[in-house]
């Protein structure tokens, strides 16, 4: 009889604690309905000790509530952050109960406004990278590539903040699980410039986002549509990889990551790059000379990889980064960034002529040779002069490219160009 009173006691706290869930429920919906999404949370938090204990039912309004809630505090920018995360938490825990339930009460609308905070997430993501909040960037990042598996691309973003914050063991993290799923980052973007604004747009890579921007282009909102193929991320991804494991002291690892992807790629151009740039981190020129020879052998008139071989050769020898930036112009006679290029190295030796030119005194003979380094500089001036106006002319928007070109005008007292390209920058 004791026994049975017992169970019977305890069959009661359970009823009493269901009742007292419902209510509870209730009053979050009727306050969320009343705008107050504080005060549901609240009474959903109440609730949430015996919620594990509820109907699949109940469960699922209940988490459907929370998400509501969380969401709306989100969009009053409370919190941002921390409740996009638990609105989308919630939503997923409605999709999956109510999966396994085989019901489907909330599960569209929860679908919609998971999408919804994918892109808020996203834009979040954004705001706090320009912040320089680099691991808070990658966290929100994380949560859109948890919400949808299939969008690979914000795990692959989320890494590249990974990096920027030096969180290198999370970085490597996801760069390990991007190897797995054996994701390259390959595809089309979509552009077209928008009507209102003359200004270029980016749709996306993705074949709705074609759909969207080739419909809006029949519909004269946007014109001049334009398709730029993304190249392979794969190279990138292993050389992350290597130079985060050299970063940790482990260089042979690095290097062994390195050559499995090659053996694995073998005509994998970027990965080859990528081989090349660790050899030049790890200062061994012998081996990083052979595998540049490798590749122009594979590729002497690809445009992109030339101007990538003047990137890296920058680094240790000007003279070869200067030849490989020309022929990736006489192959691609608009490459901006090969000329803009070709400027800077012009441009790089300034600033040992002026530390010499600061260091000289008033004698005969420091001015004489004062003279002698002011035309060294003039003529490095002179030599950049025409790169950067073709820089500017095949991309007239890029203030940076107008600032400098007319900042050597005036080095060089050419006052007519100077004052033409003042009042073309708007300055």
């Amino acid at each position: 009889m004791k026994n049975k009173f017992v169970i019977l006691t305890s069959a009661l706290l359970i009823s009493a604690a269901g009742f007292a869930q419902k209510d509870q429920i209730k009053a979050a919906e009727k306050a969320l309905k009343g705008g107050n999404a504080a005060e549901a949370v609240n009474q959903l938090k109440q609730a949430e000790g015996v919620i594990a204990n509820a109907t699949p039912a109940e469960k699922a309004q209940y988490n459907f509530i929370k998400g509501n809630a969380l969401k709306d505090l989100a969009n009053k920018k409370i919190e941002t952050s921390k409740n996009l995360s638990g609105a989308a938490k919630a939503y997923q825990e409605v999709l999956e109960t109510e999966k396994a339930a085989g019901k489907s009460k909330y599960s569209e609308d929860a679908k919609t406004a998971i999408a919804e905070i994918k892109n808020q997430l996203v834009t979040s993501a954004i705001e706090e990278g320009k912040k320089n909040n680099n691991k808070g960037a990658s966290e929100l990042l994380r949560q859109v590539y948890d919400l949808d598996k299939t969008d690979v691309e914000k795990l692959y973003f989320s890494a590249s903040y990974a990096v920027n914050a030096q969180d290198f063991d999370t970085a490597l993290a996801y760069y390990d699980e991007l190897k797995k799923l054996n994701y390259t980052g390959e595809g089309t973007s979509y552009y077209a410039k928008n009507v209102l604004s003359d200004e270029e747009e980016f749709f996306g890579n993705t074949a709705a986002s074609k759909a969207d921007r080739d419909n809006k282009v029949r519909l004269k909102l946007y014109t001049t549509p334009r398709d730029e193929k993304v190249p392979s991320r794969k190279g990138e991804i292993y050389k992350n990889i290597a130079l985060i494991l050299i970063q940790k002291g482990k260089t042979n690892e690095a290097k062994e990551a390195i050559a499995q992807a090659r053996t694995e790629n073998p005509d994998d151009n970027s990965l080859m790059m990528a081989e090349a740039d660790i050899y030049l981190k790890l200062e061994d020129y012998v081996t990083y000379k052979k595998l540049i020879d490798q590749v122009l052998l594979k590729n002497p008139n690809d445009a992109d990889l030339l101007y990538n071989l003047g990137v890296i050769s920058s680094k240790t020898d000007p003279a070869a980064a200067e030849s490989y930036y020309k022929k990736a112009i006489a192959i691609k006679p608009n490459y901006t960034n090969a000329y803009l290029n070709l400027a800077i190295l012009k441009l790089d030796g300034e600033k040992k002529l002026i530390d010499e030119m600061n260091k000289l005194g008033t004698s005969e003979k420091d001015n004489k040779r004062y003279e002698v380094l002011k035309k060294q500089r003039n003529d490095l001036f002179t030599s950049a002069i025409p790169y950067l106006e073709k820089a500017f002319e095949l991309d007239p928007k890029n203030e940076d490219v107008g600032t400098t070109l007319m900042n050597v005008y005036g080095a060089l007292e050419m006052s007519d160009k100077k004052k033409a390209l003042k009042a073309k920058l708007g300055k």
